[in-house]
C-alpha cells in the first residue's frame, strides 16, 4: 500500500452519525468497527458510501493479538469476511490483549472489554509476532496494527514503544496504524516522548493515522474519543508530518457526537496541520521477512500468567501484581467498570430505561463482584438475572418489566434455586 493506494482524509463511521458522515465534504474514506458489522449485509449508509467510491476499512477490536493464546480462528474468519464484503484494501487491529486466563493458567477466562497494553518485553514480542503471522496468513488483505493508549505501565520493560514497533515490523512485515492521540496519552500518563517514539519507529511502514480527542482528569489523560481533538494531539500529528506524509489520516469519534459542523471543523484542523508539514510521502516497499521461529509454549504460559494476574487485579479485585503502580491500577479498574456500564447501556438500552437513575450504581455494584467472561450482551443478561434473583428493583412495575425483558432474551422464567446456587458457586470460584 504505497502512493498508488493513498487513502486521504477520513472519518470513523458510526451508526449514530451515519447521515452526517455521508454529508461531510471532502471525505475520501471511512473506517468501521468490524465487530459492529454483519458478515453478509452492510448498513445502507455504507452501501451508499461505497457506491460513491468511498473506501471502507474494517477496524477490529477483539482479536487480542497481544494475548498469550494464538488468535481464535473464528474471530479471524469473521474479520476476513468483513474485509471481503467491503472490498477493503487492508484491515486493522490493535497491539493489545483483551482477555486472559483459561487453560494455560487453570483459571476462568476473563474479558477486559477494553484494549490493555502488552508488556514491552522480548517474551511478549515473540508471542505477538507469532500471533501476527498467524493473522496475516488468515486474512485476504494486508494487516496494519495500532499502538494503544495506556493508563498503566508494566514493570521491567526491555524496549521503548518505538523500538517495540520497529522490531515488530522488521520481524513480520506488518503495517502500522499510528494513533497520535495515543502517543499523547502515553506522554501524559507514562512520561514517554512522542517525538522519540516517532524517531524510533519505521514511519515508512505507516498505513494511516488516527486522530482523536480526550480529556485530562487529575493528571491522567483519558483517551475518550468523546471530546474534541486538542492542540497537543495536533502537535503530535505535526511532528509525524514533519517526518512523513502519511497515506491516510482519520478522525475518530465514538461517543458524545457533536453537530456535523464541529466534525467538519476538526477535519479542517487536521487538513491544516498536514498542509504545514514537509515530510516526504511514505513509500512502503515489501521487505523480506525473516523465517519464523516457533515460540515455546513455556513462553506463552509465562505471558499468560502475567496477563491473567494483571487483568484479575483490574476486574476481579485480586491483589495488584508486584511492580505495578497501585493507584494507576485503581484508576484503570474504575475506567474499565465505567466503560462496561456504558457499553451495556448501549447494547441493552432498555436496562437504564427500566432502572432509571439507579442503573449505573446498580451495575457498578454488580460488576465489582462479577468479572465479564462472555461479552457485553451476555453481561447485560447476567446483570438483569442478578437483579431478579435479588428481587430487584424494588418497584413492582419495574421488576415486571425487567422480568419480561429477561425472558424475551434468555429463558421462559428466571432460574430456579438450584441453578442460582450453582451460578453463585461458579462466581465464588471465578473470584479466587
Amino acid at each position: 500500500m504505497g502512493d498508488r493506494m493513498r487513502l486521504g482524509i477520513g472519518i470513523g463511521w458510526r451508526p449514530e452519525i451515519a447521515d452526517e458522515v455521508e454529508a461531510l465534504p471532502g471525505i475520501d474514506w471511512v473506517e468501521a468497527v468490524a465487530e459492529n458489522l454483519c458478515a453478509d449485509h452492510l448498513p445502507d449508509s455504507l452501501v451508499r458510501l461505497r457506491e460513491r467510491g468511498v473506501t471502507v476499512v474494517p477496524h477490529g477490536v477483539s482479536l487480542g493479538l497481544g494475548g498469550a493464546d494464538r488468535p481464535d480462528p473464528g474471530r479471524l474468519a469473521d474479520l476476513a469476511a468483513r474485509a471481503t464484503l467491503l472490498g477493503a484494501p487492508l484491515v486493522t487491529e490493535h497491539i493489545a490483549f483483551v482477555r486472559a486466563g483459561g487453560a494455560r493458567t487453570g483459571s476462568p477466562v476473563l474479558e477486559a472489554g477494553h484494549l490493555l497494553p502488552v508488556a514491552r518485553t522480548r517474551a511478549a514480542l515473540d508471542v505477538l509476532c507469532e500471533n501476527v503471522r498467524i493473522a496475516q496468513d488468515a486474512l485476504p488483505v494486508p494487516l496494519a496494527l495500532e499502538n494503544i493508549a495506556a493508563l498503566i505501565s508494566w514493570p521491567g520493560e526491555e524496549l521503548t514503544e518505538g523500538q517495540f514497533l520497529a522490531e515488530l515490523v522488521e520481524r513480520t512485515g506488518v503495517r502500522l496504524l499510528i494513533d497520535v492521540a495515543n502517543l499523547h496519552t502515553n506522554h501524559v500518563n507514562r512520561g514517554e516522548d512522542p517525538a522519540t517514539a516517532l524517531d524510533e519507529l519505521p514511519v515508512e511502514a505507516i498505513a494511516y493515522v488516527h486522530v482523536a480527542g480526550g480529556v485530562e482528569k487529575d493528571g491522567v489523560w483519558h483517551d475518550t474519543h468523546a471530546h474534541p481533538v486538542t492542540a497537543p494531539v495536533l502537535d503530535v500529528l505535526a511532528e509525524l508530518r514533519s517526518r512523513v506524509d502519511p497515506p491516510g489520516v482519520l478522525l475518530e469519534r465514538d461517543d458524545a457526537f457533536p453537530p456535523a459542523g464541529e466534525l467538519a471543523g476538526e477535519l479542517d484542523a487536521i487538513r491544516g496541520t498536514l498542509a504545514e508539514g514537509r515530510g516526504a510521502s511514505a513509500a512502503w516497499a515489501a521487505q523480506e521477512v525473516p523465517p519464523a521461529v516457533p515460540v515455546a509454549e513455556s513462553v506463552r504460559d509465562g505471558v499468560a500468567v502475567a496477563q491473567t494476574a494483571l487483568l484479575s487485579a483490574l476486574v476481579a479485585g485480586t491483589p495488584a501484581p508486584k511492580g505495578f503502580d497501585r493507584q494507576r491500577l485503581r484508576v484503570q479498574s474504575r475506567a474499565l467498570a465505567a466503560k462496561r456500564a456504558d457499553v451495556v447501556a448501549k447494547v441493552a438500552p432498555e436496562l437504564p430505561e427500566i432502572l432509571g437513575s439507579g442503573y449505573r450504581e446498580a451495575f457498578l455494584a454488580y460488576a465489582g463482584a462479577r468479572p465479564m467472561t462472555a461479552g457485553y450482551r451476555r453481561d447485560a443478561l447476567d446483570f438483569a438475572e442478578h437483579l431478579l434473583v435479588a428481587d430487584r428493583p424494588e418497584d413492582d412495575a419495574a421488576r415486571r418489566r425487567l422480568t419480561h425483558w429477561w425472558r424475551d432474551r434468555a429463558a421462559p422464567r428466571p432460574p430456579g434455586r438450584t441453578t442460582r446456587l450453582v451460578r453463585a458457586a461458579r462466581s465464588v470460584l471465578a473470584g479466587r
